[in-house]
């Protein structure tokens, strides 16, 4: 009968550990390493320092005989995750500046990731040579956010071009025409206010009139001459822009409209669903009255791919901010797969990536998708991922705060005026893809239909 062997096992908490001095079975002395009796979670490596992994008795004990002798506490800076920002934040008193708390105190969680966008903002995107486009999704406009934040990047050249759910750039034009939106309650009775003419939403109560006045405003201004053609979102909206700047002047009520606004940056606005919001829903009311005014997707798809394509190959780098998600983000990042794999001119995706989001990522919608899971689709170029940063904010709460940073930290850039230049970049986007080579003929193809393998 074969003895059993007389096993040493290594307990959590050290027990049966050859201990320093002592020689093992083959009688050889214990490695100085593993007198502490540590372990490593990764092959090869060595751990002499105190871990989660270690023998928890012996560590408790080393650190009871430091605290014994009065032995300074000898951190782990030698470790590469340590060499972050010490956690160690100024004192809030009060005087303070938005620059200061941002930079002093917002050291952890999406507090130091709006800090960290702050820094990708000020210190990468507004360099002289990107080109910033913003999307725009939620009710941004309706809670003021026009007139607080979007008009001062405007004015001050930190966004060059937008995309915006339709619904944002109809209720900004309200503001234009002087007309008042008002804070409310959200636990009031949606069918008592609804007696009463007044709409919500959420906590900004507005009257019913309100609605009707601006369709009124809309539906004339749509009527006129310059609309009756086909054009792309851009061209629409700054056509808007020009008779709501007209009529902010006649109220004498000053800039009050980002559509007025980028009317005289030359900030071209699209909007990547042009019927669904009241403004399309008016321009599809007069089509019924022959109205040959038409909103165009395709010129939307082009002309927003031409700006990406002019500000990289002209030397520079393109940055996106987008506030939100939706259909809006999706339409600003589709521009390089646009230019990549539609068109077939060689790129490499954006440079810069900055969203604003409280969607999650797991559910497989675009608004939560990670900047990570973009370059997989040659939206995002893969080299600069480290500049990307995702802050899981409101953007009612965030875009206020990295607007004050951005106006503290950076001085005013000069207008690209991209609205000016959309005949020029096009004749661009249609001279690279004629560079690019003629697609293939239905005629000349072995098959009858595409097949993908």
């Amino acid at each position: 009968m074969k003895k059993k062997a007389n096993k040493t096992r290594a307990s959590g908490n050290g027990k049966g550990a050859a201990r320093k001095g002592e020689k093992t079975r083959a009688g050889k002395p214990a490695p100085a390493s593993r007198s502490l009796g540590l372990k490593s979670s990764r092959a090869g490596k060595t751990v002499k320092r105190s871990s989660a992994a270690g023998p928890k008795a012996e560590q408790k004990r080393a650190a009871e005989e430091r605290e014994q002798k009065g032995v300074q506490h000898t951190a782990h800076e030698g470790s590469r995750f340590l060499r972050g920002q010490r956690i160690d934040p100024r004192r809030i008193d009060g005087t303070e500046t938005v620059t200061e708390l941002i930079d002093g105190t917002f050291l952890a969680y999406n507090a130091a990731r709006l800090r960290e966008a702050c820094h990708l903002f000020t210190q990468k995107m507004l360099d002289p040579d990107v080109t910033v486009g913003m999307t725009l999704t939620g009710a941004l406009t309706p809670a003021g956010l026009g007139m607080a934040t979007l008009i001062p990047l405007i004015e001050a050249g930190f966004v060059d071009w937008i995309i915006s759910t339709g619904a944002n750039l109809y209720h900004d034009t309200h503001f234009g025409l002087g007309l008042a939106m008002h804070r409310g309650n959200a636990q009031e009775s949606d069918v008592v206010l609804r007696e009463e003419g007044v709409v919500r939403i959420y906590d900004i109560f507005f009257d019913y009139d309100v609605l009707l006045s601006t369709d009124a405003f809309f539906r004339k201004i749509i009527q006129g001459p310059e609309f009756q053609r086909p054009m792309s979102s851009a061209e629409f909206h700054n056509l808007c822009g020009k008779y709501v700047r007209e009529r902010e002047k006649a109220l004498g009520i000053g800039q009050k409209s980002l559509l007025s606004a980028a009317y005289a940056a030359g900030v071209p606005i699209y909007t990547s669903s042009p019927g669904d919001s009241s403004i399309g829903m008016n321009v599809a009311a007069l089509a019924l009255d022959g109205s040959r005014c038409v909103i165009d997707p395709n010129a939307d798809v082009n002309e927003t791919a031409s700006i990406v394509l002019g500000a990289k190959q002209g030397g520079g780098r393109s940055g996106v901010l987008i506030a939100g998600g939706g259909s809006p983000k999706n339409f600003m990042l589709q521009t390089e797969p646009q230019i990549q794999e539609v068109l077939g001119i060689d790129e490499k995706g954006h440079d810069f990536f900055l969203q604003i989001t409280d969607a999650r990522p797991d559910t497989g919608g675009l608004s939560g998708a990670t900047p990570a899971e973009a370059v997989s689709w040659g939206k995002i170029d893969p080299d600069r991922l480290p500049d990307a940063v995702v802050c899981y904010l409101d953007s009612t709460v965030a875009l206020p705060l990295l607007t004050s940073y951005a106006l503290a930290v950076r001085k005013k850039r000069p207008l690209r005026r991209l609205y000016d230049r959309r005949r020029e970049l096009m004749d661009l986007l249609r001279s690279e893809y004629a560079r690019a080579g003629d697609p293939v003929k239905a005629e000349e193809s072995d098959a009858k239909l595409p097949m993908h393998r």
